[in-house]
């Protein structure tokens, strides 16, 4: 079973989603994951998903969106993380994410953006309320010990 609760996708279901979100995780790639690297920030494969870790990154993600924490974030099949810690600490809520991407693919960013202004225009919290996190908080209390 995934995170979510759901069957782990086949080999090809699995490939389908990496292609689908390819293009975003590419563009994470060259954009993030080599610069970051190269600034001493450790990059490593974790279950078929990238993770950067420390360096730079705790700064980066602190002025990502000023007045918000953010520990860890899900582009495509990468996870960015403040620390190894953080990255072990959401590991199973980022993975949701990460099936999230394979299933939305190039429209992620853009229905989960809109999902949070939905939220919003009904007066609730554009993160917590937003179901893409909803599901991911579900999944990683499930698979808390």
């Amino acid at each position: 079973m995934s995170a979510a609760g759901r069957p782990a996708p086949s080999g090809l279901l699995r490939l389908a989603g990496y292609a689908w979100a390819g293009p975003w995780t590419l563009l994470v790639l060259l954009l993030f994951v080599i610069p970051f690297a190269l600034f001493r920030s450790r990059v490593r494969v974790v279950s078929g998903v990238v993770e950067v870790t420390g360096g730079p990154l705790s700064t980066v993600l602190a002025c990502l969106l000023p007045g918000v924490t953010i520990a860890a974030i899900t582009l495509g099949h990468v996870v960015l993380a403040r620390s190894d810690d953080d990255a072990g600490r959401w590991r199973a809520h980022e993975r949701v994410h990460v099936a999230q991407w394979a299933r939305w693919g190039l429209l992620f960013p853009f229905v989960y953006l809109g999902a949070s202004l939905a939220a919003r225009l009904r007066g609730r919290d554009p993160y917590l309320d937003n179901p893409f996190e909803v599901e991911a908080f579900r999944a990683s209390r499930a698979d808390a010990p």
